[in-house]
């Protein structure tokens, strides 16, 4: 397998930077990006070696509607729009960026410097589209005040779920990347009663148990996001969410690392459109979804053929 990006599988940092970027139309961006992109993995090392306490991580994704423009010869066999849903008052809107710049470590001063040092690199080859930061809450809770990312895979599986192989060998070692803003109704989440909120989510809120299968309801976030495939196994996807918020915007930064875009659309049609019968997710009674963005993230050597 080639090289990979470490942010796709690394274990998680208490802080992130999340920038989404659009590409301008001056003759010599492309170029520019090129040589930027190729530069990242050198860049990260940099930081790692001058800072190794802060386990920093730099990972840059392209988007689906970009790709051809910037690579036109060769594309991910998957490689597809973000999946926008829309059933009645649900809606997972489809917000298309070229470049999402995925930083994170211990130490959000240092995300800063890396992401100030990537933008004087792109100069006027880029507009800003959006830049969150996303924090470690408690002891790894949502704002909603449950324990999030509690079914990520662990250990070696990790970059089984979330890495390209032999599946698409041209672009082995990258990463489908789905990324959503969720803003949350804290102030409606909190007039529910624990226990419905805890029936919603399918788990216990103060010591994070998940219920029993036969215990959760239908419409649970955990029902509606614990799927099987065919063959009986777990669908998966690597996490990479994380808390954002200040005193007047509060919500979810969700990031989906996997192998396959399928995964990801899988669980989103099970959260939106339901079970066929009704069942859809009443967590997003609460938290509503108002970016939605398809990547690739790809391979170190890829980025360094850039050049």
């Amino acid at each position: 397998m080639a090289r990979f990006q470490s942010g796709v599988i690394a274990e998680a940092n208490t802080d992130a930077l999340f920038i989404t970027l659009n590409i301008n139309s001056k003759t010599d961006s492309i170029v520019n990006l090129r040589q930027v992109l190729s530069g990242i993995p050198a860049t990260e090392l940099s930081f790692r070696q001058r800072y190794p306490e802060a386990d920093l991580h730099i990972t840059i994704a392209i988007g689906s509607e970009f790709w051809d423009r910037l690579n036109p010869g060769a594309r991910p066999s998957e490689l597809a729009a973000f999946p926008a849903l829309k059933d009645q008052a649900l809606d997972a809107p489809h917000t298309p960026a070229d470049l999402l710049l995925h930083i994170r470590s211990e130490r959000h001063d240092l995300n800063y410097e890396a992401a100030v040092l990537l933008q004087s690199r792109l100069a006027e080859s880029v507009t800003l589209i959006e830049e969150v930061h996303g924090f470690r809450y408690l002891d790894s809770r949502d704002l909603t005040g449950f324990v999030d990312g509690t079914e990520n895979p662990q250990g070696d599986h990790r970059a089984e779920v979330a890495l390209v192989g032999d599946n698409d060998p041209v672009f082995s070692g990258g990463s489908y990347l789905h990324l959503q803003r969720y803003e949350h109704d804290l102030e409606a989440w909190n007039r529910v009663s624990v226990k419905q909120q805890e029936d919603i989510l399918g788990r216990t809120k103060a010591d994070n148990r998940e219920y029993a299968s036969a215990d959760k309801a239908p419409f649970s976030h955990t029902k509606r996001t614990s799927l099987k495939d065919a063959q009986g196994k777990s669908v998966e996807i690597l996490r990479h969410s994380m808390p954002y918020g200040n005193l007047s915007q509060r919500g979810l930064l969700f990031a989906s690392y996997a192998r396959s875009p399928v995964p990801f659309t899988q669980m989103l049609e099970s959260m939106i459109l339901g079970d066929g019968a009704g069942n859809h997710d009443h967590l997003l009674h609460y938290s509503q979804a108002v970016t939605g963005q398809a990547f690739f993230a790809p391979s170190i050597d890829w980025l360094e053929s850039q050049a």
